[in-house]
């Protein structure tokens, strides 16, 4: 059995307004996608990494590598030209080297912010379930934009149903694997926002919640690095 993470690092980032990818921005002389790798390098239950890496940028994901010790890290896999085919390629990567009950954790490289007991809850419980999902409660209320008149509204969903679900997200590899090839097959849950979770979804697969939390951050505007930036100043002054 091995828990086998693939990070997803294949974006350009065009919201943060940089020049460079934002998950290879620096932040106190280290990449945001240095800050994720050492996540799950420091977790006793991941066995391996694969990062699925933007085209060009494959050497300096290697030297931030060795410069924090990512030991952990084997297969190096270019993105896609979409979120999804570069999630695509990853777990196609791994037909020969994960088995079937293997757990694949799927995790965005600009969530440098991930929790150790996120990580193993969402690992116990794709093991258990064969497939998990980070999750939180929504905390606003949701109303319904009225198709009639969109400035008004008629219509609430009760906060109490819904769940904010991000990564890391984990499945058992065959279920993984399988489902890739049959949505890239159907054209299914591939297009526009589609992630693996609700692809899984669009396919009828039932999915299970794990624990989350407010911290772990996905870094797509200058104010969420601002952020990630007062996270890091906290956690330093507590040490």
């Amino acid at each position: 059995m091995m828990n086998v993470a693939i990070i997803i690092a294949g974006g350009v980032g065009s919201r943060m307004g940089r020049e460079i990818p934002k998950q290879f921005i620096e932040v106190d002389g280290k990449t945001v996608l240095a800050y994720t790798l050492e996540s799950f390098q420091k977790h006793p239950m991941v066995d391996a990494i694969e990062v699925v890496c933007i085209k060009g940028w494959e050497g300096v994901l290697m030297k931030e590598a060795r410069a924090y010790g990512i030991t952990k890290l084997k297969w190096v896999v270019e993105g896609g030209s979409s979120c999804q085919e570069s999630i695509r390629n990853g777990v196609y990567h791994l037909k020969d080297i994960c088995s079937p009950d293997d757990i694949a954790v799927i995790h965005d490289g600009i969530r440098p912010l991930v929790d150790e007991a996120v990580l193993t809850d969402v690992m116990e419980t794709a093991l258990k379930f064969g497939n998990a999902v980070t999750s939180l409660p929504y905390n606003e209320q949701i109303f319904v934009v009225n198709a009639e008149d969109p400035a008004t509204t008629t219509e609430y969903i009760p906060r109490e149903t819904l769940r904010r679900v991000s990564t890391p997200q984990a499945y058992r590899y065959g279920l993984l694997e399988s489902k890739y090839r049959e949505a890239f097959e159907k054209g299914i849950g591939i297009y526009g926002s589609s992630y693996t979770n609700t692809m899984m979804v669009e396919l009828g697969v039932r999915l299970h919640f794990a624990a989350g939390s407010d911290k772990n951050i996905k870094l797509t505007t200058p104010d969420d690095l601002a952020i990630f930036k007062g996270y890091l100043y906290r956690k330093n002054e507590s040490e």
